[in-house]
């Protein structure tokens, strides 16, 4: 190291004294009241360190004192003080403190300790010294610091006068203490699952020793206890779910305040509702400008206050986002901001209010006197009426325009005259967007828009038009009909007859199917008169017997004949309709497409009248009207109808009728399933004689079995595909 001569030394000590001089006597020349002549760091007691600041004259109050998390940082603002200093920095042996440094602006002084890690201090005051106390907190990263609001009044006794809870608009937990003054020291601390705050040397009156329940205000905080501890009074806040909190005073009102950390009420777009940096404030009876001009220097931010913005405050913020903290003062002193890049515009609220007022009649005058000009606006997609209808305040829908379609070979098309879309579109009238003095009218042959506006307005008007003068995104929406049918059918059946004749003694008998087939038999039997006594054939079921055997016994000298006929039928169905009708059509612009045919149905005439032909529709229909959203995603109101014909009753054709209408929201090219429908028959039918159908195996004979199981499904799927401009053709 180079070594510097004494000459040389003394030279530079005697420059220093001679500066520091100077300083001192150009502050007496300013007018400031007090000038900083001196600052030592020294070791106190329990590892503290103690910054000694020296003043010429006697110190009436303490600084305002804040603190910073990221760096972190201890500053003290001294207001109506000069610096006498030779040094303006210096670096600390070790501690909790790395270095200071002094900064004059005009009549007031600040110290800035640079730490090396989390504090707590205490300012304390005597004549010309101020002392500040420092001591380190030893915590792992991420670790939550207690808070503490020194107590100013230490000696003196005070008590809490109310305690109230409110929900805040964001859905947070605000607890408010009405205290008996600004000076009640406040220790805050995160103990487990639950927020314990205890105001030292402050009593409670009996009416407020409670316990709160407060989940029904649907906020982090569940229950708040209140209750005395020694000397002093704590208040134990339990909420649930993730949550953090913050607390200020300001005046004798202490607020803590708790939000939650997960859900829509505690962040907006990812982040919370305050994201300034971090900072501490202790404030006593400081002036609101002081305390402006220090969030301006911790900020960056240029702070423009009004005239009357005057007063003090006294307010102890403990890690509060500075952002927050300016709203706490601006709340506390009834004032509003307005920001405009890096400046913020500070004044009351009724004053902000009044001059805005002033500047927006200011405007409507300007707009009153403005020349009036014309404009013609050529549109492209947009019908020059829907425009003009837009700018009139009007709002324009399917509905609205009367373009209406429905399954029925009756109904209208889409669209209708211009006289009526015209008429239907005022329906919804809002606010115009044309000025007071402005007007519009329109050609439709070449889709011109004529509009007689300001300047401004036209400006504003062409913005507007050209943002919805965009071409209508065009959808293709298909849909495929399943009716399936499976069927399956078996019947067995049989005929047995027997006849004969004989007598006994004198006396004829016959025996036959009837009794006058039995009167006949008596007269004679031949094998070409055959009869059924028992009759279980197929065709008494209304089936026709694809396959049968038969068998006939016949014996003459006994004068007696036996018929069997077996009938037998198996009946096996499968089939398969697929229906897919298709149609393309526009952003929310109803469409149908159908394909079947009129059935007339004949109603007898009378005596007086003729006969009468209606015709009933059988079609095959698909009706929709896409919504296409921004997230590539559609919504349709969507009909499919399949009607054909069916079977015949009383000479008049049955309509078979499958339909579906619903309102679905399917993704671009992806297939939605509207609905189906599932039937399914199974039936076991059995007709036979009494006691002999039961007999094993020959009950065969005297019985007639019939299986069936039959099964019907209707699917119905949906896929709509948005299409680019140039498929259209294609498809």
């Amino acid at each position: 190291m180079k070594s510097i001569s004494p000459p040389r030394l003394a030279f530079r000590q005697l420059y220093c004294f001679a500066a520091a001089l100077l300083l001192a006597a150009a502050a007496q020349a300013g007018g400031v009241p007090n000038i900083l002549n001196a600052v030592a760091l020294t070791q106190g007691n329990n590892d503290s360190q103690v910054i000694k600041l020296v003043f010429k004259e006697s110190v009436e109050e303490l600084p305002i004192a804040f603190t910073t998390s990221n760096p972190q940082r201890l500053v003290l603002d001294f207001p109506a003080t000069g610096s006498a200093l030779p040094r303006t920095s210096e670096t600390a042996d070790g501690g909790a403190v790395k270095n200071w440094q002094v900064v004059q602006a005009g009549e007031r002084t600040r110290v800035v300790l640079n730490l090396n890690l989390p504090v707590s201090y205490e300012l304390r005051r005597d004549r010309n010294l101020v002392l500040a106390v420092i001591h380190g907190i030893d915590v792992q990263p991420g670790t939550p610091l207690p808070a503490r609001f020194a107590e100013t009044d230490p000696a003196g006794g005070h008590s809490i006068r109310d305690i109230d809870f409110r929900r805040g608009k964001e859905g947070e937990s605000r607890i408010l203490v009405s205290l008996s003054g600004p000076g009640v020291g406040v220790d805050i601390q995160k103990l487990g699952g639950a927020i314990q705050v205890d105001f030292l040397n402050t009593s409670l009156p009996s009416p407020l020793r409670r316990r709160l329940d407060v989940t029904d205000f649907a906020t982090p905080a569940q229950t708040v206890e209140t209750f005395e501890q020694g000397k002093q009074t704590r208040m134990l806040v339990s909420p649930k779910g993730k949550w953090d909190y913050s607390a200020w005073q300001a005046g004798d009102l202490f607020t803590l305040e708790v939000r939650s950390l997960e859900g829509p009420q505690s962040a907006q777009d990812g982040k919370p509702q305050y994201i300034g940096e971090k900072l501490s404030l202790n404030f006593q009876n400081v002036e609101v400008r002081s305390v402006l001009q220090v969030i301006a220097d911790f900020t960056g931010f240029n702070i423009i206050t009004s005239d009357t913005v005057s007063g003090s405050v006294t307010l102890r913020l403990k890690d509060v986002p500075w952002d927050q903290a300016l709203d706490i003062i601006l709340r506390a002193k009834g004032l509003a901001k307005r920001a405009t890049g890096n400046v913020i515009w500070i004044a009351p609220r009724d004053e902000l209010a009044a001059k805005e007022k002033l500047e927006m009649e200011a405007r409507q005058q300007i707009a009153d006197l403005e020349d009036i000009g014309t404009e013609f606006i050529r549109l492209n997609y947009l019908r020059a009426n829907d425009a003009q209808a837009i700018l009139n305040g009007q709002s324009l829908s399917a509905t609205q325009a009367g373009e209406s379609v429905s399954c029925s070979a009756q109904a209208a098309g889409v669209g209708g005259s211009n006289a009526q879309s015209t008429a239907a579109a005022g329906a919804g009238v809002g606010q115009r967007i044309l000025s007071k003095r402005g007007t519009s009218s329109y050609e439709l042959k070449t889709n011109t828009l004529f509009v007689q506006d300001t300047p401004s307005k036209i400006k504003e008007i062409k913005a507007i038009l050209a943002s919805v003068d965009v071409p209508s995104k065009q959808v293709m929406i298909e849909a495929r009909v399943v009716v399936a049918d499976d069927s399956f059918e078996r019947a067995l059946g049989a005929r047995l007859g027997y006849g004969g004749s004989g007598r006994i003694g004198k006396t004829g008998i016959g025996l036959g199917t009837y009794a006058s087939s039995a009167t006949s038999a008596t007269t004679g039997l031949t094998a070409a008169s055959p009869t059924a006594n028992v009759n279980l054939g197929l065709t008494d079921l209304g089936k026709t017997a694809t396959g049968s055997f038969g068998v006939s016994v016949y014996n003459a000298s006994a004068a007696a004949i036996l018929s069997l006929e077996i009938q037998a039928m198996e009946l096996d169905k499968r089939g398969k309709i697929v229906s897919s009708p298709r149609v393309v059509t526009q952003n929310q612009k109803p469409a149908v497409i159908m394909q079947g045919q009129q059935i007339p149905f004949v109603t007898p005439g009378s005596a007086n009248s003729a006969a009468t032909v209606t015709f009933k529709d059988a079609f095959l229909c698909l009706l929709v009207n896409p919504q296409v959203l921004n997230n590539d995603s559609i919504i349709l109101d969507v009909e499919v109808q399949k009607d054909a014909p069916g079977a015949l009753t009383n000479g008049q054709t049955e309509i078979d009728t499958k339909r579906v209408k619903t309102q679905v929201r399917v993704r671009n090219g992806e297939t939605a399933v509207l609905g189906g429908i599932f039937e399914q028959t199974v039936r076991n039918d059995t007709n036979k004689v009494p006691f002999l159908g039961d007999i094993p195996f020959l009950g065969n004979l005297f019985k007639e079995n019939d299986k069936q199981d039959a099964k019907t499904e209707l699917l119905i799927f949906l896929t709509p595909r948005i299409l680019p401009d140039e498929d259209v053709l294609t498809h």
